[in-house]
C-alpha cells in the first residue's frame, strides 16, 4: 500500500471513530439527559478508553457542542425551503410550525438542540439575539424565524410595532418548553393528537397576540397544519 493509501485509510478510521463517539454520546443524552453524561459513560458506551476519547475531543462539552451543531444544522435544512419558497408571511409561519411539529414527533433533533444548548449555556435564555455565545447554526435559525415575523409585519398581518426580537424569543421559549416535556415522552406519545392539539393551541394564542388590530383571525388558523 502506498503512503497516500495508508494516510487515507488512517483518516477514514479517524473519522469513523469520531462518528462512533458522537453517536454514542448522542444516544446517552437521549437516554439519561445531558447533565448526567460523563466522559466515563461515553467511553463505556463506545468501548473506548478515556485516553482515546481525549485524543479526539478535549472534553464532553466539545462533544456536546458538535452534536448540538449537527442537530441545529438538520433543523436549519428544514427551514431553507420555507425561506426560499416565496410564501406569504403567514404561510411561511404555518410552514415553520409544520416543520417543528414533524421534527417534534419524528426525530430527536429538537430535543438535542434545546438540551445541549441549555447545558452549554446555563442561565442563558434560549434566544439571545445579541449573544456571541450562540452557534452559527442556531444564529441562522433565529434569523430565519425573525425574517418570517418581519415579513408578517410588512404584509400587515402582525402589529407593525411588534418587537421582532422579543417575538422570536417568545416563540422559541414555547418550543423549548414543549421539547422539555417531550424529552420525557416516548416517540409515540410525542405524536399523540392530544399532545399536538395542545401545542397548536399555545402556538395559536401566541401568533394571534402578534396580530395587527383588525386582522381576520381566521387567516391565522393553523389547525389544518396537523394534517
Amino acid at each position: 500500500m502506498t503512503t497516500m493509501g495508508i494516510t487515507e485509510r488512517k483518516e477514514r478510521e479517524r473519522q469513523e471513530r469520531r462518528k462512533t463517539i458522537l453517536n454514542g454520546a448522542r444516544e446517552l443524552i437521549l437516554q439519561q439527559g445531558v447533565e448526567r453524561v460523563s466522559m466515563e459513560d461515553i467511553a463505556r458506551k463506545t468501548e473506548l478508553s478515556k485516553a482515546t476519547l481525549y485524543l479526539y475531543f478535549s472534553g464532553k462539552e466539545v462533544i456536546f457542542n458538535e452534536i448540538g451543531e449537527e442537530a441545529a444544522r438538520i433543523f436549519l435544512e428544514r427551514l431553507k425551503p420555507i425561506s426560499e419558497s416565496g410564501l406569504t408571511g403567514i404561510k411561511a409561519m404555518k410552514s415553520l410550525w409544520r416543520s417543528y411539529v414533524e421534527m417534534f414527533g419524528d426525530s430527536d433533533e429538537m430535543i438535542i438542540i434545546f438540551k445541549v444548548r441549555s447545558f452549554l449555556n446555563p442561565g442563558l435564555p434560549f434566544v439571545s439575539m445579541e449573544s456571541e455565545r450562540e452557534s452559527p447554526h442556531v444564529d441562522a435559525i433565529l434569523a430565519a424565524i425573525k425574517t418570517i415575523i418581519d415579513q408578517c409585519k410588512d404584509e400587515g398581518i402582525f402589529d407593525p410595532n411588534l418587537d421582532s426580537d422579543m417575538a422570536t424569543r417568545l416563540l422559541l421559549s414555547m418550543f423549548s418548553q414543549a421539547v422539555d416535556s417531550a424529552a420525557r415522552m416516548s416517540p409515540e406519545a410525542r405524536k399523540s393528537p392530544v399532545v399536538l392539539n395542545e401545542m397548536v393551541k399555545y402556538f395559536q394564542i401566541i401568533i394571534c397576540g402578534f396580530a395587527k388590530e383588525g386582522v381576520d383571525r381566521s387567516s391565522l388558523d393553523i389547525m389544518d397544519f396537523l394534517g
